[in-house]
């Protein structure tokens, strides 16, 4: 047998190592990269268009759009300028209408006193009677106390000194009777002390004697 025919050993063959799955390959990673990664590409999708919520969009276009900007900041201006006017119209009515109250109180306490004066103008004239009537001191206490109730009269005084008129309680007041005939009702027999009005409300009342 020649040296040919020997039989030469086989070779060993070492195995290769297998290669590692692709699943095997990602669990060796880092955790960390992955949820990173997954939180990025949900982020992604969320602000893709058609993906967000509706307000959201409008937020942005609103800010994208200067022209929209400038109109709302015009309504925010005008609204808040309406306010202010109608509260400044409001105050100006209330101040109006405390400067009417007060004036008309200053008047009705003022006309209220003057009526003194006239209770004694209308004694003096009075007691002058019938004699001296034509003396020029009665003269001239006659032109002043028409003059003061023309003056009165002017602003609303109206005066309370009618006789034989039936009898009203709001403006008669009753300090004494006389008999008279009949029984219908009580009228006015004499004016004691004159009552006045002034523009429209009672004063005072009239100091009468009624009859009936």
């Amino acid at each position: 047998m020649s040296n040919s025919d020997e039989a030469v050993p086989a070779e060993e063959v070492t195995p290769e190592p297998e290669s590692k799955s692709e699943s095997e390959s990602e669990s060796e990673l880092e955790p960390g990269i992955w949820s990173d990664a997954r939180a990025a590409v949900a982020e992604a999708a969320a602000g893709a268009p058609g993906t967000g919520s509706g307000s959201g969009d409008d937020a942005v276009e609103r800010e994208l759009d200067p022209m929209k900007v400038l109109a709302a900041e015009r309504d925010e201006y005008l609204l808040a300028l309406q306010r202010v006017q109608a509260e400044f119209e409001n105050y100006r009515k209330r101040i109006q209408r405390l400067q009417d109250e007060q004036s008309a109180r200053a008047a009705t306490d003022l006309v209220t006193k003057l009526l003194h004066v006239l209770d004694t103008l209308d004694l003096a004239q009075a007691h002058q009677g019938e004699s001296g009537a034509g003396s020029e001191d009665a003269k001239a206490l006659q032109a002043a106390r028409s003059m003061l109730l023309e003056t009165l009269a002017k602003e609303g005084l109206e005066r309370v000194n009618e006789a034989e008129v039936p009898f009203d309680p709001e403006v008669h007041d009753a300090v004494a009777k006389c008999e008279g005939e009949g029984e219908g009702e009580p009228v006015i027999d004499e004016v004691l002390r004159s009552g006045y009005r002034w523009r429209g409300r009672v004063l005072r009342p009239a100091m009468v004697s009624v009859r009936g």
